[in-house]
């Protein structure tokens, strides 16, 4: 089952993690929390709803939120 990542277009800090999973040839479904309604809601569940992107999650689980120790906040729904 390939990772989810939970991002934001605008947040540089997704783009790198993006990269970075790319990069290792990890396989992953990306979600645009600002333009997948579901996808938010989701991100809510996992993190709460002021949530900072990037997400990671595997298996239901979260694997890590920010990369490289930054982020970007999602205003709350």
């Amino acid at each position: 089952m390939p990772l989810e990542l939970y991002s934001l277009r605008s947040c540089p800090h997704c783009a790198d993690l993006r990269d970075e999973l790319e990069f290792q040839g990890q396989p992953f479904v990306e979600y645009d929390v600002e333009a997948d309604a579901e996808a938010r809601r989701r991100l809510a569940g996992f993190v709460g709803e002021s949530a900072m992107v990037p997400v990671l999650v595997e298996d239901g689980r979260v694997k890590a939120v920010g990369y490289g120790g930054r982020g970007c906040y999602v205003r709350p729904i």
